[in-house]
């Protein structure tokens, strides 16, 4: 095998030089807290490794064959059990000290949802503790899918999703927000986002308010196997020093394609 590659949740340490990395770090996820990820794969494989997270590696099969072709720098957002976030930063996924965290982050509390104390075991009412698919059944006793669509629910919902983006809109200003997960399956929650974005973003800088929303806040169209396409790619980089064919051909095309593998865990 010429490389191996592995998408994961996190929080994960990619910092080569620290003395985790490689490992899950302090996640949510019980009985994975400190787990030795691309340790225990290197010792049942003899290839070289890349590992990166499952949103990053997401973000790289909807750069390749989804909703960020022929973009730059874009973030994808996944809001399921947790919210993460992939950066692709020059069409590729941004590194830096370690990956980002913004599904963290705090934000205003949207307007009835003052009380709601949040289920991030962390940070409590930070945005996954708020957004998240286990947020909204802990705060409606019921899966975000059993809500009805008028439900006032799927409001806070956007109003919190659109804070985000107005975040990353103030940070990063990509080219386009992918937004996916589960609880974006709701009917009409991309059209509750754009508006309320649209709302908080409040005209400010004229690049801004030029923004045509149906085309910067998008649906990820890469299909459910984009964690692992990405993830395949990462495999290429890891094993050619380079981008699969700058990006423009299927990844079957490759000459030897049986040498990579990529795995994405869930």
């Amino acid at each position: 095998m010429s490389a191996f590659s592995i998408g994961s949740f996190g929080p994960l340490s990619l910092n080569p030089i620290a003395p985790d990395y490689g490992c899950i770090t302090s996640t949510p996820k019980a009985g994975w807290e400190n787990n030795d990820l691309l340790g225990h794969f290197s010792r049942l494989i003899d290839a070289p490794m890349a590992l990166d997270t499952d949103v990053n590696c997401a973000a790289v099969g909807e750069r390749l064959f989804g909703s960020g072709r022929g973009l730059d720098t874009f973030c994808y957002v996944t809001v399921g059990t947790g919210i993460g976030v992939g950066l692709l930063v020059d069409g590729a996924p941004h590194g830096g000290a370690n990956h980002p965290e913004a599904g963290h982050i705090r934000l205003p509390r949207a307007a009835g949802d003052e009380v709601f104390p949040g289920i991030c075991p962390f940070h409590g009412d930070c945005l996954e503790g708020l957004a998240s698919g286990p947020a909204m059944r802990a705060r409606w006793n019921m899966p975000g899918e059993h809500l009805p669509p008028d439900h006032p629910g799927w409001e806070i919902e956007a109003d919190y999703l659109a804070g985000l983006c107005a975040t990353l809109t103030y940070i990063v200003r990509p080219d386009r927000i992918i937004i996916g997960g589960g609880v974006m399956e709701s009917p009409g929650m991309y059209g509750r986002v754009r508006r309320a974005l649209t709302t908080k973003l409040a005209g400010y800088d004229a690049s801004m308010r030029t923004l045509q929303m149906d085309d910067y806040i998008a649906a990820p169209t890469a299909g459910s196997s984009a964690g692992l396409t990405g993830a395949l790619a990462l495999a290429y980089r890891t094993a050619t020093r380079q981008w699969p064919m700058h990006w423009s051909v299927r990844l079957p095309s490759f000459s030897n394609p049986t040498s990579l593998s990529g795995a994405a865990l869930a």
